[in-house]
């Protein structure tokens, strides 16, 4: 028998467990979202080739900057509606409300949304002098 090794049906390492814990990309990059996730999805999606190390990292990033100012904006929607849980309306009125997200969502249809509250200023009556001064 090799020095160092045990036998077949030992399952304790000699001298104790000295494997290294295992560490994540996502973890070396300080990310929530799953970077090893994300590199299969782009291997097997067959986008490109070859895909580099960063790539996975840098849009697993932007992926979470955009989730994380959806929900924040949908969150405050929430409390203006006196709401303790966000829900699609919220979401909805998030998106909508803010310029540079509503343009990226411009073409997406969010399900039980809803629509956004809109008077045209054709169906708004009209004031007059008159009736503002008595």
């Amino acid at each position: 028998m090799e020095s160092g090794k045990t036998t077949k049906g030992s399952k304790a390492r000699k001298g104790g467990d000295k494997r290294k814990k295992s560490v994540t990309k996502s973890t070396k990059a300080g990310l929530q979202f799953p970077v090893g996730r994300i590199a299969r999805f782009l291997k097997k999606g067959r986008y490109a080739k070859r895909i580099g190390a960063s790539a996975p990292v840098y849009l697993v990033a932007v992926l979470e900057y955009l989730v994380a100012e959806v929900l924040e904006l949908a969150g405050n929607a929430a409390r203006d509606h006196l709401k303790r849980r966000i829900n699609p309306r919220n979401v909805q009125v998030a998106v909508r409300i803010d310029q540079e997200l509503g343009e990226l969502f411009a073409g997406v249809t969010i399900p039980s949304g809803g629509v956004m509250p809109n008077i045209h200023s054709a169906m708004v009556k009209k004031t007059t002098k008159a009736s503002q001064v008595s």
